[in-house]
């Protein structure tokens, strides 16, 4: 059994840790709803976006289609393009994105496609490296930003781009973790290269006369499309953090108070027994005397 000091010293050190845990809850609460916000500004933006390139993508078809839309002719080399977060103390985030994808490799593989992995976030890496060591290959670094936005998403495009123009891959998948609330992150994952085309247009009445003609403009938006993508996932995962610390760092709490009230009570126990136990001694001494 436990000591005294020991019990003492076991409660002030469950209680320090309580109080940091309290301390990142209300950090991340408070971060989440900036986090929330832009990740929801940004989906009108990819969905409007989407609607334009299925109208041009059912202009343009054959030979004239742009290589981003039409592909290399290929689905042999897949590149999966995987977004963690760059800290920890977020639940079960990163390990549920990590096991997406490995399923997803898993599954190209044994559809015997050749499966490399461009990692974005320091989290999901060691993971991924231990179950594909031989299929790691570029990694980004956000780490060294405080929020990873647009310049960071444009950079990444700018890389998946130059790889996709020097024939390192015929098509590359986006996993990431979509943010549903602060309780949920579902992760998915979605063709990002060659930019999927989506299978029906909205239908419209008007007749729509494009200058310059379709296959300059998808040149023009097929990229920034890319980005935009790319930019959606990082303010998803963002979001995503922030929610799933909350949550973690709250059931922290929770639990940390639980066992302040388990050790509080062992200790006084242990310490009303103490007590009996000297009394029990003084009487015996003073009835020998």
């Amino acid at each position: 059994m436990a000591s005294l000091k020991e019990l003492k010293g076991r409660i002030n050190s469950v209680k320090s840790t309580q109080k940091i845990t309290k301390a990142k809850q209300m950090v991340a609460a408070a971060k989440l709803r900036r986090a929330q916000a832009a990740a929801e500004a940004a989906r009108p933006y990819a969905a409007l976006l989407a609607g334009v390139m299925a109208s041009l993508s059912a202009k343009v078809s054959g030979d004239d289609a742009p290589k981003l839309l039409a592909g290399t002719g290929s689905d042999k080399r897949h590149l999966l393009v995987v977004v963690n977060t760059d800290k920890g103390l977020c639940g079960g985030l990163n390990s549920n994105i990590v096991k997406e994808a490995r399923n997803t490799a898993n599954a190209l593989t044994a559809a015997g496609k050749d499966v490399h992995f461009y990692l974005v976030g320091k989290k999901g890496r060691a993971p991924l490296k231990r179950a594909f060591p031989s299929q790691i290959g570029q990694q980004f670094d956000t780490s060294t930003v405080r929020d990873p936005g647009f310049a960071e998403a444009e950079a990444i495009a700018a890389e998946l781009l130059a790889m996709f123009e020097a024939g390192k891959f015929d098509v590359a998948h986006l996993v990431f973790a979509n943010f549903k609330s602060a309780l949920a992150q579902e992760p998915v994952t979605q063709q990002l290269i060659p930019v999927p085309a989506p299978e029906v247009a909205e239908d419209s009445d008007a007749v729509v006369e494009y200058e310059p003609g379709e296959e300059e403009i998808l040149e023009a938006l097929l990229p920034r499309y890319v980005k935009t993508q790319i930019f959606g996932s990082l303010l998803e995962i963002a979001a995503s953090e922030q929610g799933a610390s909350m949550t973690a760092m709250d059931n922290a709490t929770r639990n940390a108070g639980d066992l302040i009230s388990k050790l509080t009570i062992q200790y006084n126990r242990s310490r009303q027994a103490a007590i009996t136990t000297e009394l029990i001694e003084i009487i015996a001494g003073a009835e020998a005397l």
